[in-house]
């Protein structure tokens, strides 16, 4: 990436550091956008693979700012905390943070483990909550500004074959108002992005059935294409930036106008169900 790869103003985010959780397909290409920028970027992940490649990825964007890693389970209180002690010794400071780690597994909801709803709801809601504290904690308080921008997904008419996320990321929805609301008097803003049907690394992980599915999602969009990681990355870096200032405990949706259209193709979901054995889940 070159400095005419955005359409923000060069240097927008010179001075300023940032910590983004997750370090490929959109987070990496949040974090590349914000340096881009200027920024100084920290991703943090908790597989080695995935921040190394990470990091020479980010070396790669035509940047002034630093690039570190630190290893973040964010599942893991103990891991979170270290990996923002970390940020905050090596860059001074964290001026914001971008929630975007997550995970989770497409499954019937009329088969889907306990132990798999667990993880999830716990990676991409309480892992919300325990990064946004730490960093709140150690770093935003004291300094009496900073802006997070978490990361959810479109689930306003109800998320078919991802009960769990759907579930966690209304939650996340939710948090995010509390949260804008409790830290707005430690002049911290805190705000979401929304992203609806993104052609991302993540759909390789999916079996052909489903990724099919997502693929013909296109058909149910009114923009008429799927969305790109880069315009996720361009909505989180508006949020970031002074324009934004004035807002708070908002969540951006980045969707084509897809929930416009309806339950996000309720035929070809159940299309989809039906071509699934309901069979346990591991």
């Amino acid at each position: 990436m070159h400095r005419d790869d955005t359409i923000f103003r060069a240097g927008l985010f010179v001075g300023k550091s940032v910590f983004v959780t997750g370090g490929t397909g959109i987070g990496l290409a949040i974090a590349s956008e914000l340096r881009l920028l200027g920024a100084d970027v920290i991703i943090g992940s908790r597989k080695e693979e995935n921040l190394r490649l990470g990091c020479e990825a980010l070396e790669g964007v035509d940047g002034p700012g630093r690039v570190l890693h630190h290893v973040c389970n964010i599942r893991d209180p103990e891991s979170i905390d270290a990996a923002v002690a970390y940020a905050t010794e090596q860059l001074g400071r964290i001026d914001f943070l971008v929630n975007n780690a997550g995970g989770q597994f497409p499954a019937p909801a009329v088969v889907m483990p306990k132990k798999g709803w667990d993880a999830v709801i716990e990676t991409n809601l309480t892992g919300t909550f325990l990064m946004s504290q730490a960093v709140v904690n150690q770093a935003m308080a004291e300094q009496q500004s900073g802006a997070i921008v978490n990361i959810i997904a479109q689930m306003w008419n109800g998320f078919p074959m991802m009960a769990h996320t759907g579930a966690a990321r209304a939650g996340v929805d939710n948090l995010t108002k509390t949260l804008a609301l409790e830290w707005a008097q430690l002049g911290v803003r805190v705000n979401a992005v929304a992203p609806g049907v993104i052609l991302s690394s993540g759909v390789q992980n999916y079996a052909p059935v489903f990724q099919q599915a997502f693929l013909d999602s296109v058909n149910y969009i009114p923009a008429g294409r799927l969305g790109t990681m880069r315009e996720v990355a361009a909505a989180v870096a508006f949020l970031l930036s002074p324009a934004a200032t004035f807002i708070t405990g908002t969540t951006l949706r980045v969707d084509g106008g897809e929930p416009l259209f309806g339950s996000s193709a309720a035929g070809q979901l159940r299309e989809t169900f039906e071509a699934v054995k309901t069979e346990p889940y591991e």
